[in-house]
């Protein structure tokens, strides 16, 4: 079993800025790329930024230069600095991680539980 699990969202004003953090835990072998994904509603989930094992990256484009993704391998932690907030980042923020579990050999999407982000005009 791998669990990931979200941390640090919240209620801010738009301008301001939050720090998310996820932490992959369990029978893992290798996590290849993390991601942070989002939804609001009425919306589909939409990928926000994402970071492979070797430290590329890729943003969604009305992210960049505003939010900033990180991962620490040894911990099995993704982060996410989101600076700048507007309103419309509001939505609920899930992270996923491609496992390789304990044993085996391929590589499974997995997603935490979502952490709720919440942007005030």
């Amino acid at each position: 079993q791998v669990q990931l699990v979200e941390s640090g969202g919240g209620l801010v004003q738009a301008g301001g800025s939050l720090g998310l953090s996820c932490v992959a835990s369990g029978s893992i072998f290798a996590i290849n790329t993390m991601g942070w994904y989002r939804q609001a509603p009425g919306k589909q989930r939409e990928l926000v930024a994402a970071i492979t094992s070797g430290g590329n990256t890729n943003y969604a484009d009305s992210v960049k230069g505003r939010f900033t993704i990180s991962r620490d391998n040894a911990k099995n932690t993704v982060y996410l600095q989101m600076n700048s907030l507007k309103p419309e980042d509001t939505a609920v923020y899930y992270c996923n991680a491609d496992v390789r579990h304990s044993g085996g050999i391929h590589y499974y999407a997995r997603w935490g539980q979502g952490t709720q982000v919440t942007v005030s005009s």
